[in-house]
């Protein structure tokens, strides 16, 4: 493990998580201006076997994953290969049914297409089978109309940007990232993970002690009331039928045994939560981005320009997203107006900041209750801004 002096606060509250219950495994690192300063990992990766967390252990990230599906389209977008700003039937023309012709691929990255949901129950063997999904996805009518709301898609947002990237290249979103992301990086990230990441990988345990995000006025939407808005959630958290329960759980990963942790989801490489990785390769992806190694800046600047702000329709609390990228937000607690990236269930976290040159990553295996972020992640965050 390695730790910076200047940053020993963040060493710290990491060791204090594990001394006070809070942590099974867990690991965090942080490159500022391109060097890795934080670099840590202590726990049981595996509470079964006793395994413990190694400097190459890799998790189960979940929707970390939207970030780097993003940044696959706008690689194709800065070659030429397809715009942003044109509709979605331009490369998908199956897609156009059902009304939907006019979507654009700017609205599925910022989660306003009105598809946050597959409508019929996807099949356990159709799980690695993204055209198919994509393709009951494509035969759907829009819940809301399209660019008139935003909420979040949790999973659809992956087969809806993955069919546009297959459309366009042939390949999938993990084959892409092997291939001109984590491969040429060095990087220990997959979208779809091999045997021998799968068989390192952390187990992932539902955490015993829930914890609910802080919501004040200031993060309701326009006029609304934090008991107005904790009702509400409440409410879609425990009907079934809800947007927010329909949108997690289609396709379900609850139908195969161990759920997140069996093999077949850790490979089959959902684009919008399939990713493994490690916190040292989940951050190098943010230094790469922020340096330019990934993106031009110019590109990077504009896709993570703030695109829609306010309440969501799934998620009921305030969610900010540029292309693909969360920006600050009550779903996505950052100490800078400046910083980007996405979170994912349970409490996994990557996030850049250009102004700052920081880039981060905090992966664990004891999940929280919360639908997006946790208070070990965010407490690190904060540690890290803390010490500059």
């Amino acid at each position: 493990m390695h730790c910076d002096p200047r940053f020993s606060r963040v060493r710290e509250v990491f060791e204090r998580h594990f001394a006070d219950g809070e942590e099974l495994g867990a690991a965090f690192a942080v490159y500022l201006d391109g060097e890795l300063v934080v670099d840590l990992w202590d726990g049981v990766a595996d509470r079964h076997t006793g395994r413990r967390w190694e400097h190459d252990t890799p998790a189960f990230a979940y929707s970390c994953t939207k970030a780097i599906t993003a940044t696959v389209l706008l690689q194709l977008v800065e070659r030429g290969l397809v715009e942003v700003s044109a509709p979605v039937a331009d490369v998908w023309p199956e897609f156009a049914a059902r009304g939907k012709g006019a979507i654009t691929i700017e609205q599925l990255l910022t989660h306003q297409c009105g598809l946050p949901v597959i409508e019929e129950p996807v099949p356990v063997e159709e799980f690695e089978d993204h055209a198919a999904i994509a393709a009951r996805l494509a035969d759907q009518a829009p819940i809301w109309e399209p660019g008139s709301a935003h909420g979040y898609h949790a999973l659809t947002y992956g087969f809806l940007v993955g069919e546009v990237i297959r459309r366009v290249t042939g390949k999938s979103v993990g084959d892409l990232v092997a291939a001109e992301i984590a491969g040429p990086l060095g990087l220990e990230l997959w979208v779809g993970a091999p045997d021998d990441a799968i068989a390192r990988a952390a187990r992932l345990k539902a955490g015993e002690r829930p914890q609910a995000l802080t919501v004040t006025e200031s993060s309701l939407p326009t006029g609304g009331r934090v008991e107005d808005v904790l009702g509400a959630m409440t409410r879609a958290a425990v009907d079934p039928q809800s947007l927010m329960n329909r949108g997690l759980g289609n396709p379900g990963m609850h139908l195969l045994k161990g759920g997140a942790n069996n093999p077949v989801i850790l490979r089959a490489g959902w684009p919008a939560a399939g990713l493994v990785t490690t916190a040292r390769g989940l951050a190098g992806f943010y230094r790469a981005l922020i340096a330019g190694d990934l993106l031009r800046p110019e590109t990077l600047e504009d896709a993570v320009r703030t695109r829609v702000h306010g309440p969501d329709r799934v998620l009921f609390l305030d969610t900010a997203f540029g292309l693909g990228y969360m920006r600050p937000s009550v779903t996505f607690l950052m100490p800078s107006e400046t910083a980007f990236g996405h979170s994912g269930l349970g409490g996994s976290i990557g996030m850049g900041d250009p102004a700052r040159g920081l880039a981060i990553a905090y992966v664990m295996n004891k999940m929280a209750n919360a639908i997006s972020g946790n208070l070990r992640g965010i407490r690190l965050v904060e540690a890290v801004y803390s010490a500059l």
